[in-house]
């Protein structure tokens, strides 16, 4: 029989063994591609067991890792945080925001427990950039969950985390550290564009992710046949707030495009490890392989259903990275599901006096100031006209219009995208902002994020920000969003109204690609708050010429739709209701 002192030099070494696994898979996870589902999944998986087991053992043999290896608590809060990480980094691949909670779940532990309370004393300058990275994940993680007053906090603690660090090693990254921080306290100032109060003058933080509550209704037809499956999410508008590679314009679009996460509910499990405990796991039943390798939607046949379309986050990407995540999510549809592209982006100007193709000379949008080592050298011949290397054409759109395709184009020259053809007959659509803004709100849009994608992301915000109202009482903002809702079911009843045999007749006011994607919440979603905020945009007085308003290819009837006086009205009553129709045209009183 074994001494006890063997006993324990052998659990010691089963924790090295598991520790060390652990950090070379995870040290792994950044060699995996970042587009694709099955080459990841596999990889994941493997990580995620050894975690669990990790975790588990830490708790089980805490008396003699403590003991015998001289275990810190410091170290319990890396292991922990390495969770976090691993299911953000899911949530990134997978678009499914539970696992935003369950990341959640652990960065909070960490803090509630003081895991890192100790850092600065161990005299070790890579451990305080540990913590510090920890506490910018976590504002990462609250900033998509809306957790703002958690985020302000954080915030707080991190400027005196950089300080203490900065005082105690005077390092050379200290410059580094406090852009973080000016960029998230900008971030933070930019995202709230419009306050909602509550009685006591205090804000409320209102999530803008598509519930059963905020989806538009819609009458069905068999024609609605697409649903939309893969989303390139892409960010390279320059002076725009970002943080943590996610500009305010990238921050709204993504939560536009994912459904309400669900609270997880504590896993009967859970109990049995103690998690009353001081050091008890925070989440140690939700660590897979409790569903995550194989998860829904990421079966190999591709029936599953999925609760969000899966999306890619690109900022600032080069040509080449752009179109290689394109091509892979043109690869991965299923039959029936749409692409939506989404680009966030200053315009790429063209000089050509008299264009002839519509695909390359009328310019572009720029996608990075980075340049590739093949870029020639700045070579150039004489009498002849190249093209920006870096930037995005409407040609390069062409190949994928092979299948349905929804594009979104928010910049300065978003109306040279109106003239792709549908050279192969697939549904496409393409919604482009205005290229032009009054000047008194120039400068905060070119910052704070662009009034388009604000329309598309808080329909309610967008208008108020428009009409300088500031902040709004809740009771007062619930009733002008009933407002906003009444438009919406109109919108959608003019839409749906126009049968589909008229449609293929020729005869019908709206394009047929309209239709087919009016079946998907997120889409539906999209074109009816375009209406909105052409709608609205139309009506305002400080929004004169037509390079202030949207544009949409396939055009929207104008009689219609976006003239209908049913909906013209709706926005003057929520004017008044506001207190600003004084910005918006003459029309018909309100009740």
């Amino acid at each position: 029989m074994e001494s006890t002192e063997e006993q324990d030099r052998k659990l010691v070494l089963e924790f090295c063994h598991l520790l060390e696994k652990s950090k070379q898979l995870f040290n792994g996870l950044r060699d995996l591609p970042q587009y694709g589902h099955r080459q990841w999944q596999a990889y994941f998986g493997r990580t995620f067991d050894v975690y669990t087991k990790l975790w588990k053992f830490q708790q089980q043999h805490r008396l003699v890792l403590d003991s015998k290896y001289g275990l810190k608590r410091w170290q319990i809060g890396e292991i922990a945080s390495k969770i976090g990480q691993l299911y953000y980094h899911y949530y990134l691949r997978t678009s499914e925001t539970n696992y935003l909670n369950e990341a959640y779940q652990f960065y909070a532990a960490i803090r509630g427990r003081a895991y890192y309370s100790r850092a600065a004393k161990e005299d070790r300058p890579d451990l305080m950039v540990k913590k510090l990275r920890y506490y910018a994940r976590f504002i990462v993680v609250c900033l998509l969950l809306k957790k703002m007053k958690l985020v302000r906090e954080l915030v707080t603690e991190l400027e005196k985390q950089i300080q203490e660090y900065t005082n105690t090693y005077e390092p050379e990254d200290h410059l580094e550290w406090s852009l973080v921080l000016e960029e998230i306290k900008g971030f933070i100032k930019a995202e709230a564009a419009v306050a909602v109060l509550h009685a006591d003058s205090n804000p409320i933080i209102l999530s803008h992710r598509l519930s059963p509550l905020t989806t538009p209704p819609c009458e069905r037809s068999p024609h609605m046949t697409l649903s939309l499956q893969e989303i390139l999410i892409v960010g390279s508008a320059c002076e725009q707030a970002k943080f943590s590679e996610l500009t305010m314009d990238m921050f709204r679009m993504l939560q536009t495009l994912e459904r309400e996460p669900t609270e997880s509910a504590t896993n009967p499990l859970s109990m049995s490890h103690g998690l009353h405990g001081h050091d008890a796991s925070p989440a140690a039943s939700r660590i897979p392989p409790y569903g995550v390798p194989g998860s829904k939607g990421y079966a190999e046949n591709g029936r599953h259903y999925r609760d969000n379309p899966h999306k890619y986050l690109l900022y600032k990407p080069s040509i080449s990275q752009l179109l290689v995540f394109l091509a892979s999510g043109f690869k991965e549809l299923p039959l029936g599901g749409a692409l939506l592209l989404y680009m966030s982006a200053d315009g790429c100007f063209s000089t050509t006096k008299h264009p002839e193709d519509y695909g390359y000379e009328l310019g572009g949008l720029a996608t990075s100031v980075k340049r590739d080592s093949v870029d020639g050298g700045g070579i150039s011949c004489r009498g002849k006209s190249y093209k920006e290397n870096h930037c995005l054409y409407p040609g390069d759109l062409y190949p994928f219009t092979r299948r349905p395709m929804f594009i979104i184009i928010d910049s300065d020259n978003s109306f040279v995208f109106q003239h792709i053809p549908r050279y192969f007959g697939q549904p496409l659509v393409i919604l482009m902002s205005p290229q032009d803004v009054p000047p008194a709100f120039q400068t905060d849009v070119q910052h704070h994020g662009s009034l388009f994608t604000l329309f598309l992301h808080s329909p309610l915000t967008a208008l108020c920000y428009i009409c300088n109202v500031g902040d709004v009482p809740i009771h007062h903002w619930e009733r002008c969003q009933t407002y906003v809702d009444r438009f919406i079911t109109e919108a959608s009843r003019l839409v749906t109204r126009c049968r589909i045999d008229e449609i293929e007749q020729g005869i019908g006011f709206i394009d047929s690609s309209y239709v087919q994607f009016f079946g998907d919440d997120f889409l539906r979603t999209l074109i009816l708050r375009f209406v909105f905020c052409d709608v609205v945009l139309r009506l305002h007085r400080g929004f004169r010429g037509r390079h202030m308003r949207p544009r949409c290819e396939p055009q929207l009837p104008a009689n219609e739709l976006l003239e209908h006086p049913s909906l013209s009205h709706i926005i003057f009553q929520l004017a008044s209701a506001l207190d600003v129709r004084g910005h918006f045209s003459e029309g018909p009183e309100c009740d």
